[in-house]
């Protein structure tokens, strides 16, 4: 996993609950933390992390990584603003995210593993994301949906359609509310 995925659940653990959270975090999870953004990271250290948080938090890993996600899309969009058209719809900003952000993604390091996330609009309130990766991170997706919905200021719902394991598999319906 690509450290800038660690760095914006960085920030988004400092806003949410305070400075010493993320250093207690790292501790707690038993990893340095030392992440670069264009570094490679063991996928097992943000699992071990989102752990980590839902002991000390008390609240289920899904939610943590729901959490999570939809704090640190703001953090995440500004290493890509260039891509990024604030005065478009969320639902453009969506369906561009693995046609153009991961594409990026995968520029800068062709060995990186960004998920696939397949778009399909159903209609002018409603887009289905087809979100396929073997992290099994479905729900730090899930808030980063919604967190693009807070950044365009557009309410969102997120719902799951669909899940399978193998291949791994999770069909999203983001609604306008």
């Amino acid at each position: 996993m690509k450290g800038i995925i660690f760095n914006v659940a960085e920030k988004a653990v400092v806003e949410l609950l305070g400075a010493d959270a993320w250093e207690d975090l790292l501790d707690e999870a038993g990893v340095v933390g030392d992440y670069t953004a264009l570094g490679t990271y063991d996928d097992d250290e943000l699992i071990s992390l989102v752990v980590a948080a839902a002991e000390k938090t008390g609240h289920d890993a899904g939610d943590v990584q729901r959490l999570i996600g939809r704090h640190a899309l703001k953090h995440l969009v500004v290493s890509v603003e260039e891509f990024v058209d604030l005065d478009g719809h969320v639902f453009d900003f969506l369906s561009s995210i693995h046609s153009i952000i991961h594409v990026e993604v995968k520029k800068l390091d062709p060995a990186s593993k960004p998920p696939d996330i397949e778009p399909t609009r159903v209609s002018t309130d409603e887009l289905h994301l087809a979100y396929r990766s073997e992290r099994g991170l479905s729900p730090l997706a899930e808030g980063l949906i919604l967190g693009a919905g807070d950044l365009f200021e557009t309410p969102l719902s997120v719902e799951v359609l669909s899940h399978r394991a193998t291949p791994p598999e999770t069909v999203l319906s983001v609604r306008l509310v």
